[in-house]
């Protein structure tokens, strides 16, 4: 049997890594033997801290399955091809697993999709270790448990699905830690942005939209601190534009997020500032603007530049 990839998306976050990771082991027990999880970029601070506290080595990096030897793969937490492997096209998709839009998707053969619209990847990945009737390992139920704090902010999104408080204490209870005790560390982890270059800022948790003929690219930080981020506004303008002009990004929507008040602070540079505005019923200053209420980049920002960009 050839090798079989599990991956999730480009500049991958905990949900990413967390659903990859435990989608790979549920293949394996389901006869897919050569299945695994690797990723398609470094964990994040975030993510480290569940690897560590679980005591889970990261995932090695690739670039390419044909490079690997892999003509077969696995997406987890994504389907969009411009964040997924670079060769995506090149090799055999042989499921998906996703609680995102479906977009720039088509394949030759036919695939198992599972697709959700609930929290996080993690959920749909435990509810499919359950349907199989399967244990699931301590250390597997942490970085599942990791994926859902992360992608619905300990359950304070308004991504969250009324399934997933469910899930989340069921599989707490199987990781062995209290949900909130280990919710606030793991948020807390991925917050130190003081160190970081500019570059690495705004690549930490990225990702490239098509928007009627528009490659947009939006990226989200968590914080404490907005205030410290935004000091740190014309470094962080200088790498964006490097960015856009290296990728051809027509826009760039940067949205730092306030963890604790629940709130966000879009700052936005290219060619339809008017779109973006349209967009959050709000006025750039400076290139940034408050956003009220908002924490979800799936839920309250792609959509509404979605539709904004399409008139």
């Amino acid at each position: 049997m050839s090798k079989i990839l599990v991956f999730g998306h480009q500049n991958p976050d905990t949900d990413a890594i967390g659903s990859s990771y435990a989608f790979a082991e549920l293949s394996r027990l389901r006869g897919l033997e050569t299945a695994e999880v690797v990723a398609l970029g470094d964990v994040n601070e975030e993510t480290a801290f569940a690897l560590d506290y679980f005591g889970v080595p990261a995932p090695r990096v690739v670039t390419s399955a044909k490079a690997e030897g892999a003509d077969q793969v696995i997406l987890t937490d994504h389907n969009e091809f411009q964040q997924s492997i670079s060769d995506i096209r090149d090799v055999t998709i042989l499921g998906v697993v996703d609680h995102h839009r479906v977009a720039n998707f088509e394949t030759q053969a036919p695939l198992f999709m599972i697709l959700e619209p609930v929290g996080s990847a993690s959920s749909i990945v435990y509810r499919q270790f359950k349907a199989d009737g399967r244990e699931i390992p301590k250390a597997t139920a942490g970085l599942l448990l990791s994926g859902l704090i992360s992608d619905t902010l300990l359950l304070k999104s308004p991504t969250t699905h009324e399934t997933d408080v469910k899930v989340a204490e069921d599989l707490a209870k199987i990781a062995g830690v209290d949900l909130e005790t280990y919710g606030l560390a793991l948020l807390k982890a991925g917050t130190n942005l003081a160190t970081k270059p500019a570059d690495v800022l705004i690549d930490i948790d990225a990702k490239t939209f098509e928007l009627n003929g528009h490659s947009v690219r939006v990226a989200q930080v968590n914080t404490v601190d907005i205030p410290e981020v935004l000091a740190r506004q014309s470094e962080i303008e200088t790498a964006i534009k490097t960015a856009m002009q290296a990728n051809a990004y027509s826009d760039f929507v940067f949205m730092i997020t306030d963890i604790v008040n629940s709130n966000s602070e879009i700052l936005a540079l290219g060619q339809n500032s008017d779109k973006v505005e349209a967009a959050f019923n709000f006025e750039l200053k400076d290139n940034h603007a408050f956003l009220a209420g908002a924490v979800s980049r799936k839920k309250q920002v792609v959509p509404q530049l979605t539709e904004s960009f399409s008139k």
